[in-house]
């Protein structure tokens, strides 16, 4: 088949981690993979980037509550790639109290990351390309990454709903605000991958999220 002039645009897939069934996701482009807030179950992570054939070149944290990062080290010594996180929370992996996994049976105490994220420049790794925005209010360090036609939210944004503001560092005011001055500025037609729960549009959202209506 003649591939010549063929545009390979950059895609993303879910994988549902985890008891509390948080989203990572496989961000890819041709054979080069970011990996989003590996939760859990890792060998399920495994196999997914192994159906695809990408290889991994970065984990990328939207925030670092324990169900984001819980299958962090797995994937980071597995493929050997560095971590990127906010800066508001890089001791957040080290501490089991801050990412609350205190209580677990297992609490989570991760290595530092390697790189924490810069706000003012755009992030590319080979033909991939994304900004970073401040989303806080879920937690304080929380981030969005956002593509040429989709935005990936963590724990703020959510399919008719928004993070949990009840949580030790959370505020419900900077949540609503991030979402407002980050989000609901991007196209209508931007579809929207949350931590949790199922893809939306910003569109769908700021006419139906009854927090917003």
């Amino acid at each position: 088949m003649n591939t010549k002039g063929v545009i390979h645009m950059t895609e993303i897939k879910q994988v549902v981690t985890g008891t509390i069934e948080e989203n990572c996701y496989i961000i890819y482009q041709d054979k080069t993979a970011l990996i989003v807030d590996p939760g859990a179950d890792f060998k399920k992570i495994m196999h997914v980037i192994e159906e695809l054939q990408v290889v991994p070149v970065a984990i990328l944290l939207t925030h670092c509550h324990f169900d984001h990062i819980g299958a962090l080290e797995q994937t980071r010594s597995t493929y050997n790639i560095p971590v990127y996180v906010s800066s508001l929370e890089k001791t957040w992996l080290m501490d089991p109290a801050l990412n609350l996994s205190n209580s677990l049976l297992h609490p989570i105490s991760a290595q530092p990351a390697e790189f924490e994220f810069d706000k003012r420049k755009e992030y590319a790794f080979d033909k991939m390309t994304f900004r970073i925005v401040p989303t806080p209010g879920h937690s304080p360090g929380g981030v969005s990454f956002i593509f040429s036609d989709f935005v990936v939210t963590g724990d703020a944004l959510f399919k008719n709903s928004i993070g949990r503001s009840d949580l030790p560092f959370s505020c419900l005011e900077d949540l609503i605000t991030g979402i407002k001055e980050q989000l609901f500025v991007l196209a209508d037609d931007m579809r929207v991958y949350p931590g949790h729960g199922l893809q939306t549009t910003i569109g769908q959202e700021k006419q139906n999220n009854p927090f917003f209506i």
